[in-house]
């Protein structure tokens, strides 16, 4: 699976099945930081081109490396989060 962050597409800013012909974000890393994903809802509904897409929240990565606009917090919490989250839930960042 994959994430279009590629705005020529009509997938833009949607999961998509790869192969894809555009560009996209895989969404398996060897590194393990996609084994949980949440996707907030930033550029979604409606979906604006050039706008940006894919505002995660995924495991960290050691030391808690830089992101590309996600949000990486620890394993251990992301299972706490993700037994609170109902649809309704919303997220503030600060």
């Amino acid at each position: 699976m994959g994430w279009c962050d590629d705005p020529r597409s009509k997938k833009y800013n949607k999961l998509v099945k790869l192969p894809f012909n555009y560009k996209t974000e895989k969404l398996y890393r060897s590194n393990n930081t996609y084994d949980i994903v949440l996707v907030l809802n930033y550029n979604m509904n409606p979906t604006k081109k050039n706008k940006g897409s894919a505002i995660f929240i995924h495991i960290a990565r050691k030391n808690y490396k830089a992101t590309a606009g996600c949000i990486a917090i620890q394993k251990k919490d992301m299972k706490k989060i993700v037994k609170k989250i109902v649809k309704k839930t919303l997220v503030k960042i600060n």
